[in-house]
């Protein structure tokens, strides 16, 4: 059995408890370890971690990141998510969970530089490298071996290990043979797992599992899928394609394959960036007008975070809601010139949710801006009929420079605490 030790990074090709070597039992085996080269990398609570690693008073404490009271969960280490507190959860919901927590406002400057190490050891490893976002990406390895000396498996062990020594930052792989299991084993073992899912095991790997576990399925997803009947991978495979394509257009083709393990999609190395968007589901449905105002401007002002973190600006705002009933109402205007300024996403974003009307109540709201262009020549134009909007653009400019420097919440706008 084909085995490695992830803690020397020493090769065999017997099992052992414990490392010949080193004598570690951080030992990785399995049959096809070192055949397969589809990888995803995952950074465990990446926020999280970053905010413990620069203050190490915050080691062994639960740890949320997000805004005040009023506001909502970002992320949350490992201790603070064993006492239920999740992403997107309302603040005050999470403190009542976890009310030792320390909760810490973001600090997206210090997360981009993290990202941006992190992306350069791929670099050294292989070109093919397609990320999801600043704490997660795939990789394809394929053909490197002869390059590095050492299969894929063994470069991807020695990435997460230089993760750890140079950066105090971990993460998790999936390794297998294609996109699809590589994204599903990397949350078989998190935090600090290394999962294979091989090619002769798919099939029974996947019989049972919910197919929830297809990145994508949603919540409306796993509702329409169970009102036919499928539940797990096995409903599935009890579907011809051409049914599977009838009752789900081009995602039950998708679905075809993915039952059985296919997954045909190819690791695009920089692939550009269509959009940045950010949505929040609520823990119950609201019709609250305030309530939804003062998350219309949380998410703008998330997006516009990631669009300046990226020197990117958007020339289309896109409002996103979703009904009780799980149907989705998607509203999007294109703007005069391209933006990255949160006021502006916010106030069309805001413009767009009063057309809608009276529509609620709503499970899920969502603010996103797309036709990306660099920020170079974004918000210049003016607005003949708002004469304040350039002197907004300048207040915001000069409370991100506060915020850098301060923290998020150095400077907070009324509608944040809504």
């Amino acid at each position: 059995m084909p085995a490695l030790c992830r803690n020397c990074l020493a090769v065999f090709q017997e099992s052992a408890p414990r490392c010949p070597n080193c004598r570690s039992p951080r030992m990785l085996e399995h049959p096809e370890l070192f055949s397969l080269s589809i990888a995803h990398m995952d950074c465990d609570a990446f926020y999280a971690s970053v905010e413990k690693r620069d203050n190490p008073d915050l080691r062994d404490k639960p740890v949320i990141i997000g805004g005040g009271k009023r506001g909502v969960v970002s992320t949350a280490c490992y201790i603070a998510r064993i006492k239920g507190v999740r992403s997107a959860m309302p603040m005050f919901q999470a403190l009542k969970l976890c009310p030792e927590a320390i909760v810490v406002p973001p600090r997206m400057s210090a997360y981009v530089d993290a990202s941006r190490a992190i992306r350069a050891m791929m670099d050294e490893l292989t070109p093919s490298i397609e990320p999801l976002s600043l704490d997660e990406a795939f990789l394809d390895l394929r053909g490197t071996e002869k390059l590095h000396g050492s299969p894929p498996a063994v470069m991807l062990a020695s990435l997460v290990k230089r993760m750890m020594d140079e950066l105090g930052l971990t993460g998790s792989i999936g390794l297998s043979h294609n996109k699809f299991l590589a994204k599903v084993a990397s949350d078989l073992d998190k935090p600090q797992g290394f999962s294979v899912i091989g090619k002769q095991e798919t099939p029974a790997f996947l019989a049972g599992k919910p197919v929830r576990m297809i990145w994508g399925i949603g919540p409306a997803g796993q509702v329409s899928l169970e009102k036919v009947g499928i539940r797990t991978f096995t409903d599935l495979l009890r579907w011809n394609r051409e049914d599977l394509c009838q009752r789900f257009g081009s995602m039950g083709d998708r679905l075809w394959h993915l039952a059985r393990g296919e997954d045909y999609r190819r690791v695009s190395a920089n692939a550009p960036i269509k959009s940045i968007s950010k949505e929040t589901t609520f823990f119950e449905d609201t019709a609250n007008t305030d309530l939804l105002d003062g998350y219309i401007w949380r998410l703008a002002e998330k997006v516009a975070d990631r669009a300046k973190a990226r020197h990117l600006a958007g020339r289309v705002v896109t409002l996103k809601l979703k009904q009780a009933n799980f149907s989705t109402l998607t509203r999007r205007v294109s703007l005069q010139d391209a933006t990255q300024i949160a006021d502006r996403i916010y106030r069309t974003a805001r413009a767009l949710f009063d057309q809608v009307g009276d529509k609620g109540p709503y499970r899920l709201i969502g603010v996103g801006i797309s036709d990306l262009v660099a920020e170079e020549g974004a918000d210049i134009s003016g607005d003949l009929l708002d004469p304040e909007a350039e002197k907004r653009v300048e207040i915001e400019r000069a409370s991100d420079k506060i915020r850098k420097k301060f923290g998020t919440d150095a400077i907070l706008k009324g509608r944040a605490l809504r």
